[in-house]
């Protein structure tokens, strides 16, 4: 007989297994139905290939996607680095034609998103401003984009990013 102040104390356990077999099926069934999802870059890449004449996928490597076209000599977009979530790098004449500056215009419009207008004006700047008064390293930002354009004896080259909290 029990006495008046005594508790009758249940367990727990036979509600936790049904609670942890239904969480754990929720889990699963959440990552089975999200489809597989591309990198950032080889979306990039592809979209780049896509609306850009001439424009062909090389091949890949760790977070770096390569790219070729007659107008430039090295083509590349990299995703994730410490400093910035995409980057467009280009490396072509020592003297960029306007046809080369043009096609990073347009990459750099498809890669971040801004008007084509705005990447072509800033690849433009930052490419003409290297020279005798400015020197063969210019660093500038334009339209929340990062460029930094170097030059040597024979190329010149273009890095466009965009910073990790942009």
């Amino acid at each position: 007989m029990l006495s008046k102040g005594h508790l009758h104390m249940t367990s727990r356990r036979p509600l936790c297994r049904p609670l942890f077999l239904a969480s754990a099926l929720a889990l699963v069934a959440g990552f089975a139905a999200s489809p597989a999802r591309a990198d950032r870059c080889d979306d990039s890449a592809k979209e780049l290939a896509n609306n850009i004449d001439r424009l062909k996928v090389n091949f890949k490597a760790a977070n770096t996607v390569y790219l070729t076209h007659p107008l430039a000599k090295e083509l590349s977009v990299a995703c994730r680095g410490d400093k910035y979530s995409i980057e467009l790098y280009a490396k072509g004449e020592r003297k960029p034609s306007q046809d080369f500056i043009n096609l990073v215009g347009a990459m750099a419009a498809i890669v971040f998103t801004v008007t084509k207008d705005d990447t072509t004006t800033g690849a433009s700047r930052c490419l003409k401003r290297m020279g005798i008064l400015r020197g063969d390293k210019i660093t500038m930002r334009y339209r929340r984009l990062n460029l930094e354009c170097q030059r040597t004896k024979t190329e010149a080259s273009i890095a466009i990013t965009r910073g990790k909290d942009e």
